[in-house]
């Protein structure tokens, strides 16, 4: 028996050791889940449309370029915000992006959309039913929020529900904390108005689809879209300036969860690749940018780039002057999304149906001012 297998094997034991603890963990969560049901626990309702993305697992199912998806749909019609708790930052309560925010203080997700899209609101607290009021105090024109990984954020009621599962790793295959990845049982499903399986092959079958559906089993007012990674054009950090990677030998560092498929599409397009690799939202060093750098160094290629993720980028940032003075080509390479099945303008009018009404029906009670109710 190889080591890969040794290790698979002691993980196996040691993971049904954690089975008694995911069932006190999804007893707890399904108790909390029937109490808001039951409306035992109140939530907030808000007249400004409240749109959740998220999840059922613990990340990776590639929730950030989905709501920027969304927020390309809105731009030109509609002021739209975002608001995140602002994962790993170091500081607390809410927060909206301005000149002076960085990953530091608002998160390295919001501080990327902050950077990509600058009419966009965005936003951070880690209570959104005391950050949504702030938000519309602070700014009035906002038209809709999109709640970013708040699917179990229930002390608000969202008026539309996005769940996101990964194909390669679908809820319905999936056991709750401990014992597998979900944050709740696979039933919580049922809250969601869109299911979108991401991060699908680009050739996904028309049958391969059906099975997945069949699988997910949704109810008569779900929805369900497939999407697949598609790679933008990457872009030098500092002078934004397009980048090409054919001919390229790459260095190419990464801090997401699930790197395998970014390492395999950088490898299919560059001459070269050195990949250095840190856990998710890693906030960089000192030790770490001469790590990258030495690696850059003595790397005896010619035509070397250094490439990263927009999110990566938005902690890099922090090290802005540092990375202005090394001379080198240090780029980002943007991730978007791709609707299978020609289904981007059905997803489109799901969501936009949502907000056009909701937003009339705001007008309509309180013109321009911003108010909420509870449910």
């Amino acid at each position: 028996m190889d080591s890969k297998n040794i290790l698979y094997y002691i993980f196996s034991i040691v993971r049904i050791f954690l089975y008694p603890f995911a069932l006190i963990y999804g007893a707890l969560v399904w108790l909390r889940n029937r109490m808001y049901d039951a409306k035992f626990f109140s939530s907030i309702e808000f007249s400004v449309p409240v749109i959740t993305v998220g999840n059922l697992s613990t990340g990776g199912t590639g929730k950030t370029p989905h709501v920027e998806y969304l927020v390309r749909q809105m731009e030109y019609q509609y002021q739209a915000a975002t608001m995140s708790r602002g994962y790993k930052r170091h500081t607390q309560g809410f927060m909206v992006a301005d000149a002076h925010s960085n990953a530091l203080r608002i998160g390295d997700e919001p501080m990327q959309y902050h950077i990509k899209y600058p009419d966009l609101v965005v936003s951070v607290a880690e209570e959104r039913m005391i950050g949504i009021p702030a938000l519309l105090q602070r700014r009035p024109d906002v038209d809709v929020i999109i709640l970013d990984d708040a699917y179990q954020h229930r002390s608000v009621k969202a008026g539309l529900s996005i769940l996101i599962t990964d194909c390669s790793r679908p809820f319905y295959k999936d056991f709750v904390l401990p014992f597998g990845s979900l944050r709740e049982g696979r039933g919580a499903y049922k809250r969601a108005n869109i299911i979108i399986v991401s991060k699908c092959p680009a050739d996904l079958s028309a049958g391969q689809a059906k099975s997945i559906e069949e699988k997910i089993a949704p109810l008569p007012h779900q929805q369900v879209f497939f999407t697949s990674i598609q790679y933008d054009k990457p872009y030098d950090i500092i002078s934004r300036e397009e980048v090409t990677l054919s001919g390229k030998n790459v260095i190419l560092v990464c801090g997401i969860a699930r790197p395998e498929p970014l390492v395999a599409y950088v490898k299919s397009s560059a001459a070269d690749v050195h990949t250095l690799t840190y856990p998710d939202h890693h906030y960089f060093v000192s030790a770490n940018l001469e790590e990258m750098k030495d690696a850059y160094e003595n790397w005896n290629l010619p035509d070397k780039i250094i490439l990263t993720t927009e999110k990566d980028a938005a902690r890099l940032y922090l090290h802005l002057d540092k990375l202005r003075e090394w001379g080198i080509t240090i780029a980002a390479l943007p991730i978007t999304v791709n609707i299978l099945f020609s289904k981007g303008d059905a997803l489109n009018a799901a969501v936009m149906q949502y907000v056009e009404k909701a937003v009339a029906e705001n007008n309509e009670l309180f013109g321009n001012a911003s108010d909420y109710n509870q449910v």
